[in-house]
């Protein structure tokens, strides 16, 4: 029977290609019915809410947070998650891997994440799963398990980790990497990642197009060495000294090399992540026209749509890659109009206050830790800024919801469609509002998009047929779910 009908909004299905008036039947927590005049003719123990004037998006599926790296996984999974639902997101994708930071250990994965699976039951309040990244040569024997008894299907390579540190120059990473004696984390392990997801497709065909590699392109080298230099020149200062200590060519050549890599490996689905320059995007473009047996997908983040090193606020806004000079947020822009860039995530990674910058010398970049949330601006933003510059509603959905959904198998997601989850987001286009982090749902106490007016704001959500949204507030016990791929 159906439970509720959402009437009056303007619906957004990617999957069709239509933004248009339709009622929406939810039942089971699924939507069963798309149409006009369902309301009209449910019957008196059908809930009707009417949203007149409201936008009904799929909820977004944020394809790249970092809940737990900072904070415990518990911890960081409730609070964050509700910063997930006050903005829309009803699914993320987090990214795990084993070392410093998360849960600080080392060790084989069939140990390692049913841990991590532990710590967060219970305490999301949007559907999760989970990228892992194969940090050590056993690790890569333990995919197909992973694949097949856990449903992980996606993987993760940092390309600078080896030889850079995670908040600027590092002499030593193995200890932060936790690897065993004698191993290094280097382009060499790449390679064999990726011969190890080919192996996998050949040996699991089922899973075959499920599996996909994603890359965060710096080079450590050359990032080592312009660190040294914009030190020593001491011309530039805050986010302006730090995009220069990773510039942009370095994003370019690890694109290039990863590509080749995954042309010599035949390994397919190879995502570039948090694309953030002009530079990079260049790369990725060139490598596609290069290796087209290689299925690419390219990502950009939010926070490298709405802000810049002149607007984020230092050091609130050091991340990496780095928030780079307005120049380079232009001609994202532009790669988004025209279609060049699949997907838009938050790059969520809740750094408090207190941990955020040195005690002592608050304002020293150098100092500062790397990362930032803003998960709870996703839609909203992307919503704000593309509607300024022409990006239409469908190919919002697409870039949130669609293409994320079926990159990282979950076929459950990404639409509002017959069948699928009633994940659905409704925002208000009638209203404009000043990011302020006090009405954040995060812990994390600040946000580089501080002082920012959005147009539009997300007020209601629903969790496959529940509200987890209400008004702009998180409603109800936290119900999310493990999403074991392919869904």
């Amino acid at each position: 029977m159906t439970e509720l009908i959402i009437t009056g909004a303007t619906v957004v299905r990617p999957d069709a290609g239509v933004a248009d008036q339709t009622d929406i039947a939810i039942s089971d927590g699924k939507v069963s019915d798309l149409g006009m005049g369902l309301a009209v003719a449910a019957p008196r123990t059908t809930s009707v809410f009417d949203a007149t004037g409201l936008i009904a998006f799929p909820g977004s599926v944020d394809a790249h947070t970092h809940m737990g790296i900072y904070n415990p996984l518990p911890v960081d999974s409730e609070s964050e998650s509700r910063a997930a639902a006050q903005g829309g997101t009803t699914t993320v994708l987090n990214y795990m891997r084993t070392g410093q930071y998360y849960l600080n250990r080392g060790g084989p994965y069939a140990e390692f994440f049913p841990e991590v699976l532990q710590q967060i039951q219970g305490n999301s309040h949007v559907d999760y799963a989970f990228h892992l990244a194969p940090m050590q040569a056993s690790h890569i024997d333990e995919i197909p398990m992973l694949a097949t008894d856990f449903g992980v299907t996606s993987f993760k390579i940092f390309m600078f980790y080896g030889g850079h540190g995670l908040h600027g120059a590092s002499d030593d990473q193995s200890e932060f990497l936790m690897t065993p004696p004698g191993e290094r984390y280097d382009y060499a392990h790449f390679e064999f990642i990726m011969r190890g997801i080919a192996e996998a497709r050949r040996n699991h065909p089922e899973l075959a197009d499920s599996l996909s590699l994603s890359l965060h392109c710096e080079t450590a080298e050359i990032m080592t060495a312009y660190t040294r230099m914009v030190e020593e020149a001491g011309e530039l200062t805050g986010l302006a000294a730090y995009s220069a200590s990773r510039p942009p060519h370095s994003e370019g050549l690890a694109v290039t090399i990863a590509s080749y890599l995954a042309h010599e490996t035949e390994v397919v689905n190879i995502n570039l992540l948090h694309l953030s320059s002009a530079k990079a995007v260049d790369a990725a473009l060139r490598m596609q026209r290069c290796f087209e047996n290689v299925d690419f997908r390219r990502e950009v983040t939010i926070g490298h749509l709405l802000v810049d090193i002149e607007t984020s606020g230092d050091p609130w806004g050091k991340v990496n890659p780095p928030i780079r000079p307005r120049a380079d947020v232009e001609v994202l822009w532009d790669h988004v109009l025209a279609g060049e860039l699949d997907w838009v995530v938050s790059d969520h990674a809740c750094c408090r206050t207190e941990a955020k910058v040195s005690a002592e010398r608050p304002d020293d970049i150098w100092l500062a830790k790397s990362g930032f949330g803003g998960t709870e601006y996703l839609l909203n933003g992307l919503y704000s800024e593309g509607t300024k510059r022409g990006l239409d509603l469908v190919d919002m959905a697409r870039m949130l919801a669609w293409n994320p959904a079926q990159r990282f198998a979950l076929g459950t997601k990404g639409t509002i469609g017959i069948g699928f989850d009633a994940d659905i987001a409704l925002l208000d286009p009638t209203v404009s509002h000043v990011v302020s982090a006090d009405e954040s749902e995060s812990s994390q106490g600040y946000t580089p998009f501080e002082g920012q007016e959005l147009n539009g704001r997300v007020r209601h959500v629903w969790l496959r047929g529940r509200r987890i949204l209400a008004d702009g507030v998180v409603v109800g016990d936290p119900t999310g779910e493990y999403q074991k791929r392919p869904t």
